[in-house]
């Protein structure tokens, strides 16, 4: 656990400069403008569903998590709703109304991406004003063929140039990256659909994680908008944050790894750069991430007084609610691994 308010290592790789105030990315000598002044509007904290189905168990655990570090530490608490697609008829009211039956409160009014798109294409111009996007053709095949293929080792890509960049676990590997203007042409003149993707400067970068400690992590050429002209997810939502006044995520630990991305990107669009907290997961009994196919997991089933007690239990706090956790709320105190879900467990913890 780290203390809140330590300083992050600095990753010498990727923290170039830092003192001086300005950072050029490596990459086309682009000047990347450094974080802009914490808002002035009070600071927040958000939980952020998407309205595909209902909230599980495990959604839920860490919506109130979010709500107590939000809260415990004098910052306003708020939800967007993350409906750029994948959007089911009436999951939205009943997200809602799941979180309000476990005590959670939040400022309105509730931020819905549906309709902020064109907030999203102005920070996609900006960012291609500076040299920082490109155009990708690559269909899911390819990626996956380039992924599996051989790529240079570190002393060869000094050498290959600028084009080259060796991918992490699942990132882009840059096959679009140095497509020329003709080469963009024709595949456009083809009919080819293309995505926006960030021309990303770095490889790396370092992210203060409160409760999982300081970590680096791989940084690649995400997309900013899909061919289909829809703002992407890691675009969106660090866009959204900015505007939100947020200053702390705290989320799950299965998204850790887009942090850095997400870091570098705000980065890019001179933004305040968050605070992170990723929280544990909760696993179904087979171990895997706890989803609807584990059974009897929303409110639906398990009834909001039972979940709120099965979250006591899981996170070693005493009371009957949010409300009455806050007064002994401590993150260096939460559990520090996954927790398993099963009905029985609701059943041993009322």
């Amino acid at each position: 656990m780290v203390p809140r308010g330590a300083d992050t290592p600095a990753d010498p790789e990727v923290r170039r400069s830092v003192d001086t105030g300005r950072e050029l990315a490596s990459w086309g000598a682009v000047t990347i403008s450094p974080p802009a002044p914490q808002h002035t509007r009070p600071a927040a904290g958000r939980f952020a569903p998407s309205p595909s189905g209902d909230l599980h168990v495990g959604n839920l655990r860490t919506a109130v998590l979010a709500w107590l570090f939000a809260v415990t530490t004098g910052r306003r608490f708020l939800l967007r709703v993350e409906d750029l697609d994948r959007v089911r008829p009436g999951a939205e009211e009943r997200q809602l109304a799941d979180l309000a039956a476990l005590g959670l409160e939040w400022a309105e009014p509730v931020l819905h991406q549906s309709g902020r798109r064109a907030t999203y294409d102005a920070a996609i111009d900006s960012l291609t004003d500076a040299g920082l996007t490109y155009p990708c053709f690559c269909t899911r095949r390819e990626m996956l063929e380039a992924a599996s293929a051989p790529h240079p080792e570190p002393d060869d890509i000094a050498t290959a140039g600028r084009a080259a960049r060796p991918p992490a676990d699942g990132a882009y590997p840059g096959t679009c990256r140095a497509l020329s203007a003709a080469e963009v042409d024709a595949r456009r003149a083809a009919g080819r659909p293309s995505a926006t993707r960030l021309r990303a400067a770095v490889h790396r970068w370092t992210v203060r994680d409160e409760f999982a400690g300081s970590y680096t992590g791989a940084v690649d050429d995400v997309v900013l908008r899909r061919n289909d002209g829809i703002a992407a997810y890691n675009l969106a939502v660090v866009v959204d944050d900015a505007a939100q006044g947020v200053e702390e995520v705290v989320r799950g630990s299965d998204l850790a790894d887009s942090t850095p991305r997400q870091l570098w990107l705000a980065r890019a669009l001179g933004l305040p750069e968050l605070a992170y907290a990723h929280v544990p997961l909760v696993l179904g009994p087979d171990g895997a991430r706890l989803a609807k196919r584990h059974g009897d997991v929303t409110l639906r089933e398990v009834g909001a007084d039972a979940a709120l007690a099965w979250m006591a239990l899981s996170l070693g706090l005493r009371g009957a609610g949010p409300r009455a956790w806050l007064a002994e709320f401590d993150p260096a105190r939460l559990p520090t691994a996954d927790t398993v879900f099963t009905p029985r467990t609701v059943d041993s913890s009322g």
